[in-house]
Parts: C-alpha cells; sequence; structure tokens
C-alpha cells in the first residue's frame, strides 16, 4: 500500500492541477446535490405515466436518500484502502450508469432500483471529493478557500435542481431527469483520471464486516425513523425503525471507540473545533432542506408559478451563498472562526424570522429578501468544512469528510420532516402556505439561533487551520 505524502512539497508536486481538480470535484458535487431535489419536479409526470402505488411513490423518492445515508461509512472506509480517486471515478460510473438505465424502466419497481443505484454511487462520491480536496490542498489557506467554493456549489446545486428539472420537464419526458446526469459523469470519469492524484490513508481502519453493516442499519434505520414520524408521527413502523437506528448505532459507537484502528475515527468529536463544525453544517442543512421544500410548493400552489418560473424564483439562496461562500474563510481568518461560524447562523436565523414577521399574506419580494439573508448565512459553512478538515490529520480525511457527510445528510432529513410536520399543522393548501411558512420561519429560526449560541462556545476564536495536518 502506498503511504501518503509526508511533507507539503511532496504533496504540491503531486497535485500542480489541484485548482482544475477542484472544479472536477465541485463538478460532481453540484450533480450529485442536483438529483436530491431535480426529482420533486418530475414525480407528477412520473406518476401519470407509471401508476405507482402510494407506498411505491414513497420509496421512488426515499430509496435515494436511505441508500446514500447508508453507505456513507462503507464508501469512506473503502476509499481510504482501495483510493480516494479510484472510489470517486467508480462512483461517477455506478451514477452515470443508473441515469442511463432509465431508459429501459418501465414500472415503479424498477424506477425505485434505479433511485437505490444512484443513492450507492453518490455514497462513493460524496465523501471522497472532500477527503480529496484535504488532500490537494497541502497549503491550509488554499483549503480553506477551496472549501469555500466547494461550499458553495453545494447550496448552488439545491436551488438550480429545480430550475434545471423545470427546464428538461417542458421540453421532454420525465426520464430527462435522470438522463442529464449521463454526459456530466462521462467528462467527469476522463476528467477525475487526468486532473486527480490517487490518495489513500497510510493507516485505514480496520475492515470489519459486522461493523459495517450496523453502521448501514443504523443509519438507513434512523433516516427511516426520521422520515415516518415527519410524515405519520409516532406510528408502530417509526418507533420500530427508532429502536433499531438506536441499537444499531449505539453498538457501532461502542465498537469504533475501543478500536486502537477503527473504521470511523468518532474520536475526532474530542476537539471542539471539530464539533462546532459539525453542528453548524447539521443545522445549516436542516434549515436549508426544510425551507427550500416549503418555499417551493408556496411559489407553485399559492402563486402559481410554473416549475421553472418557481426554479428562477428560489435563486436568491444560491446567490447568497455565491456570493459569501468563498469569501468566508478569509473573513474568519481576520476576524475569528467563532465570528464567522456563529453570525453565519444568526444571518440565517434572521432570514427564516423574517418570514414570521412578513404582513399576511405573503409576496415575493419578502420572501426573496429572507432567501438571500438565509443564502448569505449558509456562506459559514465554507468556514466549517475548514475547521472540520483542519481538524483531522491526513490518515484520517475520509472519517472527517463521512462524518461531515452524514451531518448534512441527517440535516436535511430533520429539516424536511420537522418544519414540514410544523407546516402541516397550518395545512398546506393554496389559502393557508402562507401561514405554514410563517411558522416554519419562527421555528427554524429559533432552532438557528439556539444552535448559534452553542457553536459560539465550541468554536474556536482564531481560524488556526493548519492546527493539526499529520
Amino acid at each position: 500500500m502506498t503511504a501518503a505524502p509526508s511533507t507539503h512539497q511532496e504533496q504540491n508536486r503531486a497535485t500542480p492541477r489541484r485548482w482544475a481538480g477542484l472544479a472536477v470535484l465541485s463538478a460532481s458535487l453540484l450533480v450529485v446535490v442536483m438529483d436530491m431535489t431535480i426529482l420533486n419536479l418530475a414525480l407528477p409526470d412520473m406518476s401519470a405515466d407509471l401508476r405507482p402505488g402510494p407506498v411505491e411513490l414513497l420509496w421512488i423518492v426515499d430509496a435515494y436518500p436511505l441508500v446514500l445515508a447508508g453507505l456513507l461509512v462503507a464508501a469512506g472506509t473503502l476509499g481510504d484502502r482501495w483510493g480516494r480517486r479510484r472510489m470517486l471515478v467508480g462512483g461517477f460510473t455506478v451514477f452515470g450508469l443508473a441515469s442511463l438505465v432509465v431508459l429501459v424502466a418501465d414500472s415503479a419497481g424498477e424506477v425505485i432500483a434505479v433511485r437505490a443505484l444512484l443513492g450507492v454511487g453518490g455514497a462513493m462520491i460524496m465523501p471522497s471529493t472532500l477527503s480529496l480536496i484535504r488532500t490537494l490542498f497541502s497549503d491550509p489557506r488554499e483549503r480553506a478557500t477551496a472549501l469555500g467554493v466547494w461550499g458553495s456549489v453545494a447550496a448552488v446545486g439545491s436551488a438550480l435542481g429545480p430550475i434545471v428539472g423545470g427546464a428538461l420537464l417542458e421540453r421532454f419526458s420525465w426520464h430527462s431527469a435522470f438522463l442529464f446526469n449521463v454526459p456530466v459523469m462521462v467528462v467527469a470519469v476522463v476528467a477525475a483520471l487526468m486532473l486527480l492524484p490517487e490518495s489513500r490513508s497510510a493507516r485505514p481502519g480496520r475492515l470489519d464486516v459486522s461493523t459495517l453493516a450496523l453502521s448501514m442499519l443504523g443509519m438507513v434505520a434512523l433516516v427511516h425513523a426520521i422520515k415516518q414520524l415527519g410524515k405519520d408521527g409516532p406510528d408502530p413502523e417509526a418507533v420500530m425503525a427508532a429502536v433499531v437506528a438506536v441499537v444499531a448505532l449505539t453498538v457501532f459507537v461502542r465498537r469504533c471507540l475501543a478500536a486502537a484502528e477503527p473504521m470511523l475515527e468518532l474520536r475526532l468529536f474530542r476537539g471542539r473545533a471539530f464539533s462546532a463544525g459539525m453542528l453548524t453544517a447539521l443545522v445549516s442543512s436542516f434549515a436549508m432542506a426544510g425551507l427550500l421544500l416549503l418555499v417551493a410548493q408556496w411559489l407553485q400552489l399559492s402563486q402559481a408559478y410554473e416549475p421553472f418560473d418557481a426554479g428562477v424564483a428560489l435563486l436568491p439562496m444560491a446567490a447568497g451563498g455565491i456570493l459569501a461562500g468563498p469569501f468566508a474563510p478569509a473573513l474568519a481568518a481576520r476576524i475569528g472562526a467563532r465570528t464567522v461560524l456563529a453570525g453565519g447562523l444568526v444571518v440565517g436565523a434572521s432570514g427564516l424570522l423574517l418570514l414570521a414577521v412578513l404582513p399576511q399574506p405573503l409576496a415575493y419580494p419578502g420572501v426573496a429578501v429572507a432567501l438571500s439573508l438565509v443564502g448569505l448565512g449558509l456562506a459559514s459553512l465554507a468556514v466549517a468544512s475548514a475547521v472540520i478538515m483542519a481538524g483531522a490529520p491526513l490518515d484520517q480525511a475520509g472519517s472527517a469528510a463521512v462524518l461531515e457527510e452524514s451531518s448534512y445528510e441527517i440535516g436535511a432529513v430533520l429539516g424536511v420532516a420537522i418544519l414540514g410536520s410544523i407546516a402541516t399543522t397550518a395545512g398546506l393548501g393554496a389559502a393557508t402556505l402562507s401561514e405554514a411558512l410563517a411558522r416554519v420561519g419562527l421555528a427554524g429560526g429559533l432552532a438557528m439561533l439556539a444552535i448559534a449560541g452553542l457553536v459560539a462556545l465550541l468554536a474556536p476564536r482564531e481560524l488556526d487551520l493548519a492546527a493539526v495536518e499529520h
């Protein structure tokens, strides 16, 4: 097994085209994130064509995030051993092939299988992008900038999904929402092989099949329990899934903490800076996913926007992230990481709270301002990623990437389930969506403010990105 480079000079010689490599990693992340939102617009056409039952329709939506969440630990661990570039290219290939197979899918069951395969590809891609950024950029300042770009791309992907989906569905069938991925993945495979260096951990965690199975079972059960609780409350299925998740994840955590070389290095949470970054990622994803879900419905049901127009109307959030994300690490170096992390959450909370105080019924200009503020607040994700990855030695970059991606996944599921449930109490008819958005804004804003206070206690005062290197 080839050891990871031991000096900054060796790493930089190995990655002379690191910024071009960052473009490849960012583009691949963009497609994966877009795929999480693009299906929402395709569901009506898909339902009319395939006639799925209620359970089948649920699994068409849920298969992707469930499989992705369940395989994150496995993908990160295997990438540390097999090679992170190999894992990434393998993920590109699976993602592209799964998207192509949809051409022969003519039943709901086959589409569910396609969505599950996309989840496999997404799980292989997402932690690999962060691990490779940690390897590509040995200089702490450059790495912080690269992570700022990466975080901005993630925010853009969420907003572009509805736009691209709307544009495709106005001209083509629902299959186009999947086929869009194919040429992008072909280009990504070629570019990755040309531009990205191979990277492995010099000390990969011990591969334990039973522990790996526990992580998969626990994550799938946790995500399913959250989704089920949000939809139907504490019914027997949700309670059983929650119990399975708690038991499986408890045993998994105990095994990881007891192992000298664990599959997932959970001891990273001992670092207060690392924990602060994880909290910021979790609550930001929580707010963004819940808000996008409700605003998209409000635009189409209450304001009678067409799908493409609704996607364009969501752009203020992405614009805020694009403008502020790349500059957030530099700002943190000047005024302190603690200020930027907690301040970003406060700015995002102000956008959500604005929805609660705007006159009813809501008008789009006020909602656009709220979206912009949330987008600006999401710029703190760039600093959160920088803090998380700086808090992990190079050999543990895979663990840090898996934990960060898991926080995004769990945060998004919580946002949709909890904020969606709050909205449901107000009703989701066109006449009550404004009230639902106001309630979501109040709940989400207060949650972000509460976490901002905790992050301010845990976060480092200064952005010491070079604190841990090896």
